[in-house]
This record gives structure tokens, C-alpha cells and sequence, in this order.
């Protein structure tokens, strides 16, 4: 899919990404990036980057990216596993995350997302996600 497409699949309902402020920035047949501003919505008391926020954020490209490796008429992809490491703190600005395939296999996929701050580039978060590869139900005539 294109840019576009997946930034119009992925609107086509309101979700926690766009309540985040959430944006797809790139395609590309090797990964996948987005950016989160890093603000009110995403704060935690003290001012900083909230980490629910970088799990938010890394679930979100993960999840896309790995839809956009199967078939989304016929299967689906849903999260079994994630883990973050908070490396440094952010207080204005945006993040930027990039998922990249660790193994896409029949059943199951792991990506990695690493999360930068956009102005100085340095790595704010590191995440791991396992999502599975599931059937979807058949949508033909049900037998009796």
C-alpha cells in the first residue's frame, strides 16, 4: 500500500492513535514510521514523554505494519506480546517510531520499533512486538 492508502485505511474510524495525535509519515517494503507529539495528551504528571505513550505508539506501527503483510481479507493480526525499554526522557517536540520485520512467519511476526526524539535524534524508547497471525471467519453461506 501506499502512503496514502494506509493513512486512509487507518482513518477510516477514530482510534487511540488519533486521539494520541498519531501520524504514518512512510511506506517502505522494509519498515514503517510514525510520529507522536510529545504534549498534554501525552504526558505524564511530571512533564515527561508518558512510557504508556511509547508502548502506544510502538503497538501502533507494529500492528499496522505487520497487517500490511498478509492478506487483510482473509487474515488478521493481533498483538500476543510487548515489551519497552524507556532509554530517555522527552519534554516537547515529536517521536518519531520506525518498525522494522525481526521474523514474519505463517503464524506469527516480531518487529522492533525504535523511538527517537525528531530535533536530536536520540533513542527515547526500544519496543518489542509479537503479533499472530489469525484466519478470519469464513464470510460465505454458514452450514446448517
Amino acid at each position: 500500500m501506499t502512503l496514502e492508502e494506509v493513512r486512509r485505511w487507518t482513518a477510516s474510524r477514530p482510534t487511540l492513535a488519533d486521539a494520541l495525535g498519531m501520524e504514518i509519515t512512510d511506506v517502505h517494503a522494509d519498515y514503517l514510521e510514525g510520529r507522536m507529539p510529545v504534549d498534554g495528551r501525552t504526558h505524564q504528571p511530571m512533564g515527561l514523554l508518558h512510557g504508556g505513550a511509547s508502548v502506544a505508539l510502538a503497538e501502533t506501527l507494529g500492528s499496522i505494519a505487520a497487517a500490511l503483510r498478509v492478506d487483510r481479507s482473509k487474515q488478521a493480526c493481533v498483538g500476543l506480546e510487548i515489551n519497552a525499554n524507556h532509554i530517555k526522557g522527552v519534554r516537547d517536540g515529536w517521536v518519531r517510531g520506525r518498525a522494522t520485520p525481526v521474523h514474519i512467519g505463517r503464524s506469527t511476526q516480531v518487529w522492533e520499533i525504535r523511538i527517537t526524539h525528531e530535533e536530536s535524534g536520540a533513542l527515547v524508547c526500544i519496543s518489542r512486538i509479537t503479533m499472530a497471525v489469525i484466519d478470519l471467519p469464513a464470510t460465505g453461506p454458514k452450514a446448517v
